[in-house]
């Protein structure tokens, strides 16, 4: 690897030394703008206010990633560099919140004026260009290590060298990827052991998924970073609703990818608004399962998949919302390519005569999964497959939401490692061309940048660890949100610059940046849409908290 010859001005040789005391300072300080906003947006209604709560949501995952980075920071030089260097960013974008607006947040002007020096010292660019080339360590235990190890190689043995073909022409992904991950056990990281997997519950299986994920997003998001998550969320619908007979017929499947699952939730007309849902489960007249009818989208893996994890209405009183939908276990054969129809035999008790249509929506990035609108017609499945079995009915919504629990915070870990990958690939780029007679690493404005793709990478891979932590211990549900919100949008900032470092090669299909900018545009919009996250979710629970300490 080629390395800086020289440096253009004076990068580096009079940058502050770092000052976690004062960055702790700094952070207490922004949190108290945050509470504040948070106070005087509970005086009113966050319907009436929602550029407000939309920005406070924002804010505090800013703010609430710098206080987690602090006790990354305390574990040395280069750590608290990184820390200094993100506290005084996250609070430079507050006071550009803030500016002329004070009266909206309910803070006084100059509120941060107390900051000033602090972000003055951490975001001069000489001290954001000394820390561009080296990305600053992880400090995961050993047992994280290694699964770190195990998942990179397979991403730089298995998924890297496929990757650029499957996006460029819409592939599908691998049976030897599939089965390659089923091997290491990347199907079963949530599976409970006593069903054939590795979850012994705790910190561990949120923190493996993560690491794991890390690592399968960086050698690509659809063909390895996203691969995981569906046999994650059937897992977790059946362990938080599934009777025991389900749960040991269904998870053992689900670990060795017998059953390969995609999740049937959203619908043309109703996306985060789930208590809306048309598609409907009618009971069949011998009382033996249920037909279904009505469309849902956005239906990622579905072609592939041989079981959809689908909610639908089984109380036709549409009053009832989310009260009236039940979850649902629903077998189809499986396909490949870009669409599918399907028509059900009479065998085992069914009717017969079941129609499914399937039809890939393209898509810009995110390709290899394929998302699919489907189209059923008097589909019919068992009664066993309700999930829950009759206990179950009226549940879905709540196992659905046991099933994205940790969608979130592995959405957040997904765009760490597009980040991690963007940063490597711009760096390296950075290294090599030359332009006015100098590696355009050498140049101060590129050191910048590479400078603060480390810090927000860093800072966001070290809030998705202490989430994990939280999951763990069964808090961290707000958190899980804030992680997601602000890394999804980190994301998209560190790629286009990444991308922007390349200069025209950046806009070219056969640099894999091109893929990580298109790849990185979707996070803020599955698993939770941005607006709706921040609405609906976190300024919601901040409010809600407010009042109960009030």
């Amino acid at each position: 690897m080629r390395q800086p010859t020289e440096t253009i001005g004076r990068i580096g040789s009079m940058t502050a030394a770092p000052d976690l005391v004062e960055a702790a300072r700094i952070i207490d300080l922004a949190h108290s703008v945050v509470e504040a906003a948070t106070t005087k947006l509970a005086s009113g209604s966050i319907e009436d206010n929602q550029v407000l709560a939309y920005e406070l949501a924002h804010a505090a995952a800013t703010v609430e990633t710098g206080r987690s980075l602090l006790s990354y920071g305390a574990k040395g030089d280069l750590e608290a560099r990184i820390t200094c260097a993100y506290i005084a960013d996250s609070v430079g974008e507050l006071a550009a919140k803030l500016f002329g607006r004070e009266a909206l947040w309910g803070v006084e002007p100059g509120v941060l004026d107390g900051a000033r020096g602090f972000t003055a010292d951490y975001r001069d660019p000489a001290f954001l260009a000394a820390l561009a080339f080296e990305a600053g360590p992880r400090h995961l235990d050993d047992d994280y290590e290694m699964v770190q190890d195990t998942f990179r190689r397979f991403a730089d043995d298995r998924i890297k060298p496929i990757a650029e073909e499957i996006h460029r022409h819409n592939l599908d992904i691998p049976d030897e990827v599939i089965f390659g991950l089923v091997d290491m056990g990347g199907f079963g990281l949530s599976v409970p052991e006593e069903y054939g997997g590795f979850s012994s519950g705790g910190e561990g299986e949120y923190l493996a998924m993560v690491v794991a994920t890390e690592e399968l997003a960086k050698g690509s998001l659809c063909v390895g970073g996203s691969l995981i998550t569906r046999p994650e969320i059937l897992t977790r619908a059946l362990v938080a609703g599934g009777t025991e007979e389900q749960r040991a017929s269904w998870l053992p499947r689900i670990a060795t990818a017998e059953v390969l699952g995609a999740v049937a939730v959203t619908e043309p007309d109703y996306g985060s608004d789930v208590a809306g849902v048309k598609v409907t489960a009618t009971p069949t007249e011998d009382g033996s399962g249920y037909l279904i009818n009505g469309v849902k989208t956005w239906c990622t893996f579905g072609a592939r998949a041989n079981t959809l994890l689908l909610l639908a209405r089984t109380d036709p009183d549409k009053s009832a919302g989310h009260r009236g939908l039940s979850l649902f276990l629903v077998p189809k054969p499986t396909s490949d390519g870009h669409g599918f129809e399907h028509v059900q035999e009479a065998v085992d008790g069914a009717p017969g005569g079941g129609k499914m249509e399937g039809r890939a929506i393209d898509t810009i990035g995110y390709r290899g999964m394929h998302s699919y609108e489907i189209a059923l017609d008097n589909w019919y499945v068992s009664a066993d497959n309700l999930i829950g079995g009759e206990g179950g009915l009226g549940k879905g919504f709540y196992y659905q939401m046991a099933g994205f629990e940790n969608g979130r915070l592995q959405t957040a870990a997904r765009a760490v490692g597009i980040m991690q990958a963007a940063y490597e690939d711009a760096r390296q780029y950075a290294l090599d061309r030359v332009v006015f007679g100098h590696p355009i690493s050498d140049y101060q404005l590129t050191q910048a940048k590479l400078g603060r793709m480390v810090v927000l990478t860093q800072a966001a891979r070290q809030f998705s660890y202490k989430v994990a932590a939280l999951m763990g211990a069964g808090q961290g549900q707000l958190e899980a949100s804030m992680v997601k919100a602000y890394v999804c949008k980190a994301a998209e900032w560190v790629t286009r610059e990444a991308m922007q470092i390349h200069g025209g090669f950046g806009y070219a299909e056969e640099y894999s940046v091109s893929r990580y900018f298109v790849d990185a545009r979707v996070l803020s919009i599955f698993e939770g849409a941005d607006e709706t996250l921040c609405l609906k979710v976190i300024a919601r629970k901040m409010v809600e908290q407010a009042k109960e300490n009030a």
